[in-house]
């Protein structure tokens, strides 16, 4: 039943934090995907921060549950240091998201937790997923993991633009891609 609900969560996650998120775009005609960060919208006035910031918190709260799911899935001790990574990888999303971006300290410090901890939880799950034999969803979370990286390697050398708003959203996106995939994954071995 837990691998049935944090394989939901896995699915839908990713859709109602990026729905929410592009409602919160689409609501600020001002933002510039080149000038802005994303977390800009979370200082916003009315609807946008509110759609913005709760995208976040809610995306945490369901990210955790796909992570003990996970945590419960990886069997092997990289699995769990890999789902304990991301367990904390989701404790950073909600905290961006209830400390908006003029809460500077604590909301750098999340949102660089969070763009770090993903890809590195990825790496240890791409460890755990080879030791299990499962070499194809090794494969994929090893690209996601690298792709993570890659974006903000050229974010930090040649760039996207003076703000961050493209790489976020980037690195987002794969993190998205591949929970769709492993809850979709999760959801079938729930059914076995």
């Amino acid at each position: 039943m837990w691998f049935k609900i944090s394989g939901i969560c896995g699915i839908i996650t990713p859709i109602i934090t990026l729905t929410l998120i592009s409602l919160a775009i689409g609501s600020y005609p001002p933002f510039s995907w080149t000038e802005n960060a994303l977390s800009d919208l979370g200082v916003q006035e009315g609807i946008t921060a509110i759609l913005f910031n709760s995208s976040l918190i809610i995306g945490g709260i369901l990210t955790l549950i796909f992570a003990l799911g996970l945590f419960l899935y990886l069997h092997n001790m990289l699995g769990k240091i890999g789902a304990f990574t991301f367990i904390l990888d989701a404790f950073a999303l909600s905290t961006i998201g209830v400390f908006p971006e003029n809460i500077k300290s604590v909301h750098f410090y999340a949102s660089v937790a969070f763009f770090v901890l993903f890809p590195l939880a990825m790496f240890f799950v791409t460890a755990s997923f080879l030791q299990m034999r499962e070499a194809k969803m090794g494969l994929f979370t090893f690209l996601i993991a690298l792709f993570a990286t890659i974006v903000w390697a050229i974010q930090w050398t040649i760039q996207f633009g003076p703000n961050v708003a493209i790489p976020e959203a980037l690195s987002a996106f794969s993190a998205a891609t591949w929970s769709i995939v492993l809850g979709y994954k999760m959801l079938r071995h729930s059914s076995h």
